[in-house]
């Protein structure tokens, strides 16, 4: 498959470092700042910005994309529950922040991971401190857990 164009929100989210895996319309990766263990961002390829643009072909694989990231999140870290979130309010490109949800602290890699929103909607503002070196594990992981 040929490598996505790049658009400014997922470089902004670390493309093409954080790509975990690319579809033909969608790209999948980690979420540098991880609001809980395993965040990532769905984010489209098409320049589209509102969801209503998207093409009927993103939209079918759109499918195939939420399927494979929760059988794949789910090996990686045995969620409790999952959110997609579309914000688009400051970075505007058609995405989704996929939010692993945990009823209780996870560790990896020799951190603690909390779910500061549990049991209501994530808390955005709160951050599980990684460096590159975590997050490089955490997508290395995610990888290996990819069928």
């Amino acid at each position: 498959m040929n490598a996505p164009v790049l658009n400014d929100t997922m470089r902004k989210f670390g493309a093409p470092q954080t790509i975990i895996h690319s579809f033909r319309h969608w790209s999948v990766m980690l979420r540098p700042a991880q609001v809980t263990l395993g965040a990532l961002v769905l984010a489209a390829h098409e320049p589209a910005r509102a969801f209503s643009e998207l093409s009927a072909a993103s939209f079918a694989e759109l499918h195939e994309a939420v399927n494979q990231i929760e059988h794949t999140l789910t090996k990686a870290f045995r969620y409790d529950k999952i959110n997609y979130l579309m914000l688009m309010m400051v970075d505007p490109d058609v995405h989704f922040h996929v939010v692993p949800r945990y009823a209780q602290p996870k560790q990896f890699a020799d951190t603690e991971f909390v779910d500061a929103g549990w049991p209501a909607a994530p808390n955005l503002g709160h951050v599980n401190e990684t460096g590159e070196q975590t997050n490089q594990l955490i997508i290395a992981h995610i990888k290996a857990c990819w069928s």
